[in-house]
């Protein structure tokens, strides 16, 4: 299969790899259909992540068509249309059972070389080093889900993968950090930086019933989306000073909660 590979800093590559193979049986193999970039790939394109070997395969927000399942794996069958969640979870141990996926105990054989560098250990994650795993990636035709029948989300038919392909990591992580500002109808919600994870966490806080959404960057192209997109206001933090600007726009009192 073709495969977006790691061949070293700043050299990537899209190489013939062998295909995936069910390993255990609560793998799945997943034909990807649709497949993203995100910015945190950017930390391994320019080397900032150690442990990477070359000929990784990268990519931890994809979704696609279930072709295999191993036989410990029965609420997913051969057909079904999947996004798959960036962490690795076995479902059942301590942190799991708090819904706490993506400091998973089980899924990271790796752990004690990520608690040696950041002293503890994240779950396994797609397509980010040995670190986290050594996971290929989805950024390929195929890929191996571990624990399939814990994460990966089993999608209607007439959804698109345009429509839920960013619930395998961006939209959740800017809807967590709206969720975790406690919004209040009426609520007033400033959030720094207005690409896509930021703009997904301003339409998040609308969601939550926020009265107000200003977003803050430099980025026009980033701020004409916050205000089109998203109906959010906007500051220029290399036009205006964000803190005295926001008292203007709010009247002297400062946003009730910031992102």
């Amino acid at each position: 299969m073709k495969a977006n590979c790691w061949i070293g800093k700043q050299d990537v590559r899209v190489e013939t790899v062998a295909d995936p193979k069910l390993l255990n049986e609560r793998d799945a193999i997943v034909r990807v259909t649709s497949t993203a970039i995100c910015g945190s790939d950017l930390h391994l394109y320019d080397g900032f992540v150690p442990t990477m070997e070359s000929g990784d395969v990268l990519g931890h927000e994809f979704m696609g068509e279930i072709i295999e399942v191993g036989r410990g794996v029965q609420n997913l069958h051969k057909g079904d249309r999947v996004v798959v969640p960036f962490p690795i979870a076995c479902g059942s141990c301590f942190t799991c059972q708090r819904g706490l996926f993506s400091v998973c105990e089980n899924s990271n054989p790796n752990a004690w070389m990520a608690e040696k560098l950041w002293g503890h250990s994240p779950a396994g994650l797609f397509g980010y080093s040995h670190l986290l795993g050594g996971f290929a990636g989805g950024q390929a035709e195929y890929v191996r889900v571990p624990f399939a029948d814990v994460g990966p989300l089993k999608i209607p038919e007439h959804l698109t993968d345009d429509q839920v392909l960013f619930l395998s990591d961006i939209f959740p992580t800017g809807y967590m950090g709206a969720e975790m500002c406690n919004i209040q109808p009426g609520d007033t919600i400033a959030v720094w930086g207005c690409g896509p994870v930021g703009q997904f966490a301003m339409k998040s806080a609308f969601l939550l019933g926020a009265e107000r959404v200003i977003g803050i960057d430099r980025f026009p192209e980033r701020l004409r989306m916050a205000r089109e997109r998203v109906g959010a206001e906007t500051i220029n933090y290399e036009e205006a000073n964000p803190l005295p600007e926001l008292k203007e726009m709010t009247g002297g009192a400062r946003p009730r909660r910031m992102y």
